[in-house]
Order: C-alpha cells, then sequence, then structure tokens
C-alpha cells in the first residue's frame, strides 16, 4: 500500500478522498529530527511552508520509498528540489490553486496603507479617536509596477487597472503578449515610474534580496511597497531605513526572511500593515490546493503503474 506522509495539514476534503482512494495516510506533523528518523518510511510527502526539506533530510530519506515531494502552494523554497531531483526524488507544487487568494490579500494591504487601515484598528482599540491624523491616498490614477509578471501579478493587474491605477509591469521574460491595458518596463525604469510597486517574483536563495538599498534609492520620494510573494527578495534593514527616513510612505508584508520569527522592527512600525503569510489561507484556495494534490498524486501513481494493496 502507498504511504503517505501529511506533515503540514491539508483540506479535509482531500484528505478524507485520499483515504477512500486507498492510499495509506499519516496526518502528523514531525519536527526535522523525528522526520529524519520516519521520513523513509513514505512513498509520498505532502508539505506546505512549515517543513523545510534541505540536503540532510533528503540525506536521510536516500534508500527509503520516498520518491514524490509536494508543496501545497505556490512556492518551493523551502525544498532543495534539485537535490532532491539528483536522489530520484521528485517535487510537485500547486502553482495555481491560491492565485486569486493571494491577488486579493495584494489588495488588501494596498488599500490598507493607502488609509491606515491596520494603525487605526489598533489605535482605536486603545480607545483614540485619531481621525485628523489618518490622511490617507487614493489608489486611483497612481501607478502601480508589478516587479514579476506571472499568474497572480496578472490578477493583481487587472483589479488594480479596475480600480483606476495604471499598471506598468517588469518580468525577466521580457514583454507578456495580450495585456496591451498594461506598459512593461525595464526593472530601473519601473522602480523610478511607480507610486506603488508590489513583488510577485520566487526567491532564490543562490543571489541577494533584489529590491535592496540601491534599488529603493531608484524609487519615488514616498512609494508605497507591498510583498506578498517571498520574504528575501527585499532587504527588510533596507525597507527599514526606507521607512525611517520617510523614503518610503508605507510598507504591506504577508512574507518576511525569518519565519517565524520576522524582524520586529519592520512588524511593529506603526506604518507596516503585517499578516503572517497568509497569502493562500482561504477556504476557497485550501479546497483547490487540496483537489491539485490529490490530482498530482493520482497521475504520478497511474503513470508508474502503482497501485494501493
Amino acid at each position: 500500500m502507498i504511504k503517505i506522509l501529511v506533515n503540514d495539514g491539508m483540506e479535509e476534503g482531500a484528505l478524507n478522498k485520499l483515504i477512500a482512494n486507498g492510499y495509506d495516510v499519516l496526518d502528523r506533523h514531525f519536527g526535522e529530527e523525528e522526520l529524519k528518523q520516519r521520513i523513509r518510511e513514505f512513498d509520498i510527502m505532502i508539505v506546505r511552508s512549515a517543513t523545510k526539506i534541505r540536503k540532510p533530510l533528503i540525506d536521510a530519506a536516500k534508500n527509503g520509498k520516498l520518491k514524490l515531494i509536494i508543496r501545497g502552494g505556490v512556492g518551493v523554497d523551502n525544498i532543495d528540489v534539485d537535490y532532491a531531483a539528483e536522489n530520484g526524488i521528485m517535487v510537485k507544487n500547486t502553482p495555481d490553486a491560491s492565485t486569486i487568494s493571494v491577488a486579493e490579500l495584494t489588495l488588501a494591504h494596498l488599500l490598507a496603507i493607502s488609509r491606515y487601515v491596520n494603525i487605526s484598528n489598533v489605535t482605536m482599540r486603545k480607545g483614540k479617536w485619531e481621525k485628523k491624523k489618518y490622511k490617507g491616498v487614493e489608489l486611483y490614477g497612481k501607478t502601480l509596477g508589478l516587479v514579476g509578471f506571472g499568474r497572480i501579478a496578472k490578477e493583481v493587474a487587472k483589479r488594480a487597472y479596475a480600480m483606476g491605477m495604471d499598471v506598468i509591469y517588469y518580468d525577466k521574460l521580457g514583454m507578456a503578449k495580450g495585456y496591451n491595458n498594461y506598459k512593461f518596463f525595464e526593472l530601473e525604469e519601473l522602480l523610478r515610474k511607480a507610486d506603488y510597486i508590489s513583488i510577485h517574483i520566487p526567491f532564490d536563495k543562490s543571489q541577494s534580496a533584489v529590491i535592496g538599498r540601491k534599488e529603493i534609492e531608484m524609487m519615488k520620494d514616498g512609494v508605497y511597497i507591498v510583498n506578498c510573494a517571498r520574504g528575501g527578495v527585499i532587504d527588510e534593514k533596507a525597507l527599514v531605513d526606507g521607512l525611517n527616513t520617510g523614503k518610503v510612505s508605507a510598507v504591506g508584508m504577508d512574507v518576511f526572511e525569518n519565519e517565524p520569527e520576522p524582524c520586529r522592527e519592520l512588524v511593529n512600525n506603526q506604518r507596516v500593515s503585517v499578516t503572517p503569510h497568509i497569502g493562500g489561507s482561504t477556504f476557497e484556495a485550501q479546497k483547490r490546493i487540496g483537489e491539485e494534490i490529490v490530482t498530482i498524486i493520482e497521475k504520478y501513481c497511474l503513470n508508474r503503474n502503482l497501485v494501493n494493496a
């Protein structure tokens, strides 16, 4: 029987479907040391962002049953994908399932930092009525620069454009066909033109942050920045300095360099709207992620003539 470890949890309906289809499923979280001892027992492992699958863990899986790791979500930066492949372990993710949810959270942060939704909520709970203090700005008529133009960025662009924003974008693959409502610019020019900048690129641990001190200096004075993509793509120390000098008006962050213990100087800044990596945390996204995971497993087993017996 094919054994599956669900190490970071998954949507209940999908979990029940795997069990109903005859798989031997263990829905339990193991920490790194215990996982090293147990990983060789399983044919398939399902993780989210909590489990880090690095070289030592892959080494522990050698000569065991594990042949497939599924990351429930978009990014796979918590997995050493190339090293896994070198050792005969395939890595899959669910890139489409959380697209809408992350795009909507990006818009939520854009609105929150423009209208002081985050901090006014806190001060009102403290009994303060600071109406005159919170003079915000409209998104309408402003230029939104998207750094990266993949699935999520395209959904953000669609919504921002409907709200009256001028949308420009940069992508390392160049201009995208069929998106004539938006303008393509090289990264440096985009940074100089945009009133708002939203990040939509993966994190490459072999490289430094894409948005660092130099890039922030290129931006307009009073720029607004949102990152719902991946921690590490922005230099957080440079971001804090930008906030302290006024170069950056406000920031929206759902992802951080060090999770789950992010930079307190950033998180506690009153001009920063923060959420704890919840981009894909909607009922709809989790249902789609679960369905996509089941489909990946079924196709994997079918292609290899594997049966649950």
